[in-house]
């Protein structure tokens, strides 16, 4: 009987759990083994069957692969060293980070792929293979189909990134108070885990039987629900543009014609009354959108994630030029970790 394929799944963030859960199960459904490390949020909400390893352990266990949303992970963890993306590039200061930690991008679309590959061919160090984000596996199965008609009253999903040099949440907050008190329009509000804590306990103080404010850790279990999404510059809206559906931003750092962007408030009921009509040449536009940053849509990401691996593996691991040595970020991953042996 052959041996078992080792993966180790690890995170610094909760978010961390949605993304690469998918993963584990495709894992298991090879009948190969996963295990968790983390150092951050997270462990804490790992479930019964679901294996956690400290440094030792992980050295112990000699895993084939890394495999981590993040930007960073150690060193001197056995195995290939993959980075599968915590979102998508949402117009912020910087989406694409070369920090010299990884052997292989398994990236999510054709417009990703074209940076990482140009990266790729000029530094060396690093192999890119586009898969689809595993994150999406579950979400891409639950929405396969046509694009549901608008409910009647609608649902909006409200949400914002926590920066406040980008969120909207202050400046659109009488609007949505206003807004979510007639019934004419359903609201669920959400904000990004670091969003603080004023602005999230005044969103929760208007929930009444139009809003309710949501704690889900997986916002991708909201947009089934939702008609309609609003927000500034976070990755999740190009999340939700995969289900087909619009989306109203306020001062979005890379509007385009797949957005209704506006930059004042006054604009914000007549944007959503234009998003709920769906207008052909949006919808057209949310398509091409959605197939440049995503176009897989099998909910089979994860297994096409695994057999870049064994490809890369089994070309014999190795790049063309030696990963940077990376002295002072591996030495503040160590003092992160507490971990002070041999690489």
């Amino acid at each position: 009987m052959p041996c078992k394929k080792r993966y180790l799944l690890y995170g610094s963030e909760r978010y961390a759990l949605a993304i690469l859960r998918p993963l584990q199960d495709a894992i298991r459904a090879r009948g190969d083994e996963a295990a968790w490390f983390f150092d951050g949020p997270g462990a804490e909400d790992l479930i019964e069957g679901e294996r956690l390893l400290d440094v030792a352990q992980v050295r112990a266990w000699q895993p084939i692969a890394v495999l981590t949303p993040g930007n960073h992970l150690p060193h001197f963890f056995p195995g290939v060293k993959v980075e599968v993306f915590h979102g998508f590039d949402a117009g912020k200061p910087r989406h694409i980070y070369i920090r010299g930690f990884f052997d292989l991008y398994c990236t999510t679309g054709p417009r990703d792929t074209r940076q990482f590959r140009a990266l790729a061919d000029r530094l060396g160090h690093f192999a890119v293979t586009e898969t689809g984000w595993p994150k999406l596996d579950p979400f891409m199965r639950e929405i396969a189909g046509g694009l549901p008609a608008v409910r009647r009253p609608p649902v909006i999903l409200y949400h914002s990134t926590f920066s406040p040099s980008w969120s909207a949440a202050e400046t659109l907050y009488e609007e949505v108070k206003r807004l979510s008190r007639d019934g004419r329009w359903h609201w669920i509000v959400t904000f990004h885990p670091k969003m603080g804590a004023e602005t999230r306990a005044r969103y929760q103080a208007l929930q009444n039987d139009y809003l309710r404010f949501a704690e889900n850790d997986n916002i991708l279990e909201l947009f089934p629900q939702v008609d309609l999404m609003c927000s500034d510059t976070s990755s999740a809206l190009s999340e939700f543009l995969l289900t087909g559906k619009p989306v109203v931003t306020f001062k979005n750092r890379r509007p385009g014609p797949q957005l209704i962007d506006i930059d004042d408030p006054a604009e914000f009921e007549p944007a959503i009354e234009r998003a709920l009509a769906r207008p052909a040449e949006l919808m057209a536009a949310i398509r091409d959108y959605a197939d440049a940053i995503h176009p897989w849509r099998d909910g089979r990401s994860s297994e096409r994630v695994l057999q870049a691996i064994d490809a890369f593996i089994e070309a014999g691991a190795r790049n063309r030029r030696r990963k940077p040595l990376n002295l002072w970020r591996k030495l503040k991953l160590r003092r992160r970790i507490g971990y002070w042996g041999p690489a």
